[in-house]
């Protein structure tokens, strides 16, 4: 079975939506969103894309500028470049790769949290108590 690969010239510009039902490598430039849900994607080192991704897997040599969501994995080549959130099971960051955002890695299926769970305690700026007693109204010295 030949798997059929789409390429996406180095000359080429795209700005709006791209959409399709096949693997998809970008040598070129694209803005705006990237939809290939079942099916994966490859940024080319020569790849430029400024733009949310969806896809089944994310492979990133050249550079990406926005959020990343991949149903499987996003693997950021040497070399490669993300500066955006990362959502996806599955991360991988070579040495020598730039990324700059957030990753969370839930996975397919996983909710934020049970519904009746209670959510977990979150610590509560607390204000200390006057030491000494000042009369109403007057200023009270803050620092040196």
């Amino acid at each position: 079975m030949e798997k059929d690969i789409v390429n996406i010239g180095k000359s080429v510009v795209i700005k709006g939506e791209l959409n399709g039902s096949e693997d998809l490598t970008i040598e070129g430039h694209v803005e705006g969103t990237i939809q290939l849900k079942e099916h994966v994607l490859t940024i080319g080192p020569n790849g430029k894309i400024k733009a949310a991704v969806f896809a089944k897997a994310v492979i990133v040599l050249g550079e990406v500028t926005g959020n990343v969501t991949a149903s499987e994995k996003v693997d950021i080549r040497d070399n490669g470049s993300v500066d955006g959130d990362i959502i996806s099971p599955r991360v991988a960051i070579a040495e020598g790769a730039h990324f700059r955002g957030s990753v969370d890695m839930q996975r397919k299926g996983a909710v934020a949290g049970p519904a009746g769970a209670p959510k977990p305690a979150v610590p509560q700026a607390t204000v200390p108590e006057k030491t000494q007693s000042q009369p109403q109204g007057t200023p009270q010295r803050v620092g040196a």
